[in-house]
């Protein structure tokens, strides 16, 4: 009995110790985040200072413009709506420690593809014509990013500089075919494709007075979030994601999940296109390059990649981003001072991640238990 007891009780004390050093890993998941993002918030408050503004001033319009009311809340989950799906390109290529921030270009390629296929069979029934686009942006957003990963893996291109570069390539190739090729002839001060058939647009979700992109951006970010924690997929992965030689080592194929989890990356960003131009511009012009693709990689990094976390994170940058004009107005300030804002929090995002391992809760435990 004595020697049984003193079995247990060390095996005991170790199932704790883990089960004590898994529950801080979590909590070092949500408050290292949102640490960083109050210390980007204090920092933009000294330079508000500097400006002779009123930061607290500042942050109340914020609130009051993206969360104060009803109203309010519709315009934050309707730019919400296409920040879940740009910032899953981001973070699905993240889990195999790929840095993708060119998803703008997938955005804007998914966006004309919707647009074109309307132009090229805008006699089709509503929801099949809906489909159909949506199966355009997802085919022409996955292309795309999917040949970032393929070029990093075939022939060991940065991924991260290539996925820039491509994404002003995408630019300027959206500019010419909405201008040239696919462009409406009655559409004479700004250039688009023809407005798409009623039937093809897009509604909103009954009582919430947001179009059904929302809808399927959060399911979005919870079938991604099931697909790296709860499959044998996304375990494989991770493993890459940590050691891409130790997991060719034991047999996994490295180069495919490249490819798989960049291009079901980019499909996600091409949907958000599809949406912008479905349910919001009702046609493919330049009011696709709207930023989403760069806001996604901040909310993809405060999110740590989780597709869980990635959805209260969009809601608060769409928040801060819908208050970008009562800013303006209220403290005559420029729209492009929520940028300055996003900015210094990336920053303050990157140096949490950088020197996580000596400010963490699991850093601290380790050191008392020592």
């Amino acid at each position: 009995m004595t020697t049984e007891a003193g079995l247990a009780a060390p095996a005991t004390g170790a199932i704790n110790a883990e089960t004590a050093e898994t529950f801080a890993r979590k909590l070092d998941a949500v408050l290292l985040p949102l640490a960083a993002l109050l210390v980007g918030m204090s920092i933009f408050s000294i330079f508000l200072l500097f400006l002779g503004k009123s930061p607290i001033e500042f942050f109340q319009i914020v609130y009051k413009a993206g969360f104060g009311t009803a109203f309010s809340w519709t315009n934050t989950l309707a730019r919400a709506a296409p920040l879940l799906l740009a910032a899953l390109c981001v973070a699905l290529p993240a889990r195999l420690g790929l840095v993708i921030i060119g998803g703008e270009g997938a955005i804007v390629l998914g966006g004309v593809a919707a647009g074109a296929v309307a132009m090229l069979a805008p006699g089709l029934p509503g929801p099949i014509g809906i489909i159909f686009m949506a199966i355009a942006a997802c085919v022409v957003g996955g292309a795309w990013i999917g040949g970032i990963g393929a070029l990093r893996h075939l022939r060991g291109v940065n991924e991260t500089i290539s996925s820039l570069l491509m994404a002003y390539i995408a630019i300027a190739l959206m500019n010419h075919l909405v201008e040239g090729p696919l462009r409406d002839p009655a559409s004479l001060n700004k250039p688009s494709t023809a407005p798409l058939p009623d039937a093809w647009r897009i509604g909103e979700i009954p009582g919430v007075g947001v179009h059904w992109g929302l809808a399927v951006g959060i399911i979005g970010c919870i079938v991604c979030w099931l697909l790296i924690e709860r499959t044998t997929w996304g375990f494989a992965a991770r493993i890459v994601g940590g050691n891409v030689k130790a997991a060719q080592i034991q047999g996994l194929p490295a180069g495919l999940l490249m490819i798989g989890f960049t291009a079901l990356g980019g499909a996600f960003a091409g949907l958000a296109g599809m949406f912008e131009v479905a349910a919001v511009h009702g046609s493919a012009n330049a009011s696709l390059a709207a930023g989403y693709g760069y806001t996604g990689i901040l909310i993809a990094f405060l999110a740590r990649h989780n597709g869980l976390a990635i959805i209260p994170a969009a809601i608060v940058f769409a928040g801060f981003e819908a208050s970008s004009g009562l800013i303006q107005r209220r403290l005559d300030l420029p729209d492009a001072t929520i940028l300055v804002l996003e900015g210094i929090v990336f920053i303050t995002i990157l140096l949490s991640d950088a020197r996580q391992d000596r400010v963490s809760i699991v850093k601290l435990m380790k050191g008392a238990s020592a």
